[in-house]
């Protein structure tokens, strides 16, 4: 058995199979992942890694699993999943999803060629466990996947605590060792236990608050699009030889290292070694966007980008647009005993409706431009886009309130 120190979770007993994979290159890589990817520039001590966040999804998972009284090969594979779940994330994490999946087809929890291959294979077959009954539990399916990934699953519990902790916000305190303790199943779903609608409430409003604060502040929001951006030209460029594949397999050290070897990348790159980012030229809230806006895929994003670099006479890199996509709240769909019966917590809580109605609220699409460009990229992509900006404008001034259109494009 390893014990390991670790920052949140105090002490993590490694043992089993969990034991015999730690030492493996796919969980090693973890090291050299920020486990927030580009939100250290907006708070400097936000660089735990997804090796750390591993290791205290795999103690949740222990101790979830001992309250279910769950044991033998089972927990080995539950196990090795919660250990394993984050290995087929690239650089950056989340970061640069989207743009990997454009290019491979698969997300971060699609792990089934990484387990079956190499050091993890072997180490999975040593303890007759099957590789891909390891990787359907990382992507959340039959019983025990939903402890992995699901609604009520441990890696939320973790990052949760964790990314509260290593970026020195409140937010994300919830009581974790509660949660774990009071889980069960009922008809085959994971649920909370009767009297745990509060404990429920408590991750749903810890994620609510971490969302506006860490996970989608504007300024992560902003250096994330130019590190897409960045990588996206990356791909494209003849003088390199990267692909989606390649890319998905790169650590951080390797991605910075490849942007800051090709012409094509390198003022991207400069700019985020430098913290000499884009500055907002839109901010707009939802009601003053377009449906087709909001819906828009990546190849009608970048003819918009493009329209915009044209109305306002700068190259096309000069412009990036940033569209979420509609807000969700999937922990409103945790499932909790109340008097016998599962229901969800969207049916049973009132907190609820006013986290949607904040989530709403907290909605913006970007514009982003070098600053002394954003007045001009403003003021076309608000054209373009046929954001109702003034609109609002004209609502603020009736309510007595001196604001200008400057202000809106702040």
């Amino acid at each position: 058995m390893t014990t390991i120190k670790d920052s949140v979770h105090d002490h993590i007993q490694v043992d089993g199979v969990a034991r015999d994979l730690l030492d493996t290159p796919a969980l090693q890589r973890l090291r050299n992942i920020r486990q927030l990817g580009t939100v250290s520039l907006v708070y400097p001590s936000a660089n735990h890694t997804r090796f750390e966040h591993s290791l205290g999804v795999y103690h949740l998972a222990c101790e979830a699993l001992e309250q279910l009284g769950v044991d033998g090969t089972q927990a080995e594979r539950v196990h090795a999943a919660a250990l394993l779940h984050d290995v087929g994330h690239g650089p950056f994490s989340h970061n640069l999803e989207s743009l990997t999946h454009r290019r491979t087809g698969r997300y971060h929890d699609d792990v089934h060629d990484v387990l079956s291959d190499g050091a993890v294979g072997e180490v999975l077959r040593e303890h007759d466990l099957e590789p891909d009954a390891v990787a359907n539990l990382v992507a959340g399916e039959g019983r025990f996947g939903q402890l992995v990934s699901g609604e009520l699953d441990v890696d939320r519990m973790d990052y949760l605590v964790r990314d509260a902790h290593h970026t020195g916000v409140p937010y994300g305190t919830i009581d974790h060792g509660r949660l774990v303790r009071e889980l069960t199943f009922t008809d085959e779903e994971l649920v909370l236990d009767e009297g745990n609608v509060q404990a429920a409430e408590s991750l749903l409003v810890a994620r609510a608050l971490m969302n506006p604060t860490v996970y989608s502040h504007s300024v992560a929001r902003i250096s994330k699009a130019m590190l897409r951006r960045a990588a996206e030209r990356l791909l494209e460029s003849p003088e390199n030889a990267t692909d989606g594949e390649a890319l998905q397999r790169m650590d951080d050290h390797d991605l910075i290292v490849a942007l800051r070897s090709c012409e094509a990348t390198s003022t991207f790159s400069r700019r985020l070694d430098q913290r000499d980012l884009y500055k907002r030229a839109v901010w707009a809230e939802i009601d003053d966007v377009p449906g087709g806006i909001i819906e828009a895929d990546h190849e009608e994003i970048r003819s918009f980008e493009r329209e915009i670099a044209a109305s306002a006479d700068v190259d096309p890199e000069c412009v990036i647009l940033d569209v979420p996509g509609r807000p969700s709240m999937t922990e409103s769909t945790t499932r909790v005993l109340v008097n016998g019966d599962v229901r969800q917590l969207g049916q049973q809580s009132p907190l609820v409706d006013a986290l949607r109605g904040a989530q709403y609220s907290q909605w913006r699409l970007g514009v982003y431009s070098p600053p002394e460009m954003r007045d001009r990229i403003g003021r076309a992509a608000v054209d373009v886009l046929g954001l109702d900006i003034e609109g609002a404008l004209v609502r603020e001034v009736r309510n007595g309130m001196d604001t200008t259109l400057d202000q809106f494009l702040e």
